[in-house]
């Protein structure tokens, strides 16, 4: 199957949902090729990176699924290989 590469960038101001993502995280392991995690305490918010080499729908399925988490935004965006 085709994989693209991606990023997709995570916004946490719920640290009730830090759990659950981070269960997310760790089913998709397998596809998720680094990770850079940034809490910038001042404001309240953890913000994470994911480099990711997967097939399309792998990696809307995990960006939409993080979306879902109350408090957490994810966006994603690809190579254009």
């Amino acid at each position: 199957m085709e994989t693209r590469i991606a990023a997709i960038s995570i916004l946490v101001e719920e640290p009730a949902s830090v759990e659950a993502l981070n269960a997310l995280l760790h089913d998709y392991a397998p596809h998720i090729l680094g990770r850079m995690g940034i809490p910038y305490r001042e404001k309240g918010v953890s913000i994470i990176c994911l480099a990711m080499d997967a097939p399309l729908d792998i990696i809307n399925a995990l960006s939409g699924k993080l979306g879902r988490l109350p408090g957490v935004s994810a966006k994603a965006v690809y190579s254009r290989a």
